[in-house]
């Protein structure tokens, strides 16, 4: 009832679907599993019947009549299968004729198991570790610190160049949100290697901060929306407490998806950024819109032997409206 109050589009959703099949095979993990209760439409029903059961005088009335179903042990376990199946992706609601939106439906199922403490086990000790630590790793300070030393010290032996990794800079123009896999897992290192460089070659102060070293949000998965703004407001803290004047958020879909559609009313305002590019914003759109000077030199020549294939991440393109950027990258090199 609480969720109902809250997210109205919910219910309107639990209440709009015809059945029309238009979703069925546009899940990908209907596609890799093929089990029917994969499709978004199936999925939905979990959710759906118990809503029937209590919010529906059909379903109060004659429930085995509508397909209404209490919560009781088995439905449980097929939420728990079942929603954590969904990846948030949305594209079943770019096909379904009424944008019912199976991800909002899946977060919804997602927070009941959380508040009845039925969470998933691996993201809520991940969610620990930033609220301990600062990240997902358990990667203390000290150890942060050793990793970019090595960083700086590969990119002076790959290049000739002194590119610098620092932490904790005080007055920095922009603090970097990363996910801490950025940090040393292959091939992740490679893009905080090139946010640096991008940084060095474009003049731009910047820094970590080793209070705030994650930039994927976990509370996402389980629908905890206390947790996930209790991580949103480290970053927060750190933003101020380093005087930074700009939030870049690395490369990850599911951190930039948090930034971009919470970060305002999770722990917002961030009024203490400086305009007119965005408060907070993903590494390429600033690489972008940064360089007005065009202290930038790519080499497309040198490029010419490649052929590349780009997947436009459903949570960068689909989920925060970021479609051009990452094509004009690419041309443009």
């Amino acid at each position: 009832a609480e969720l109902l109050k809250r997210y109205r589009s919910l219910r309107v959703y639990l209440d709009a679907c015809v059945k029309c099949g238009a979703c069925t095979d546009k899940c990908h993990f209907f596609l890799g599993t093929g089990d029917p209760k994969n499709m978004p439409v199936a999925r939905q029903d979990l959710l759906r019947c118990v809503y029937r059961r209590h919010f529906t005088l059909a379903g109060r009335l004659f429930p085995r009549l509508v397909g209404a179903r209490d919560l009781d042990a088995d439905l449980l376990e097929e939420w728990y299968r079942y929603f954590h199946q969904c990846s948030q992706c949305r594209r079943c609601s770019v096909f379904c004729p009424f944008g019912i939106d199976t991800a909002e439906i899946s977060m919804a199922a997602r927070e009941i198991l959380d508040e009845i403490g039925v969470g998933e086990k691996y993201c809520n000790e991940i969610i620990g570790k930033v609220h301990t630590v600062g990240n997902n790793l358990g990667l203390p300070a000290p150890a942060l610190a050793n990793t970019l030393e090595g960083l700086e010290e590969d990119v002076k032996e790959d290049t000739g160049v002194d590119v610098r990794f620092p932490l904790d800079v005080q007055g920095a123009e922009v603090l970097l949100i990363a996910p801490s896999a950025d940090f040393f897992a292959e091939p992740h290192v490679d893009g905080l290697i090139g946010y640096a460089k991008v940084f060095h070659q474009a003049g731009i102060s910047w820094t970590l901060s080793s209070y705030a070293s994650e930039a994927a949000n976990f509370a996402l998965f389980i629908g905890n929306y206390a947790q996930m703004r209790k991580v949103a407001l480290r970053i927060r803290k750190a933003a101020i407490d380093l005087g930074v004047r700009r939030i870049i958020v690395g490369e990850c879909g599911h951190a930039w998806r948090v930034a971009y559609s919470f970060w305002n009313t999770l722990a917002g305002p961030f009024d203490f950024l400086d305009p007119p590019l965005p408060h907070t914003a993903a590494h390429r759109r600033i690489h972008l819109r940064s360089d007005p000077q065009g202290m930038i030199k790519l080499d497309k020549e040198a490029n010419d032997h490649m052929k590349l294939t780009f997947h436009d991440s459903c949570n960068v393109a689909r989920a925060t409206r970021m479609g051009d950027e990452a094509g004009g990258t690419i041309r443009a090199a």
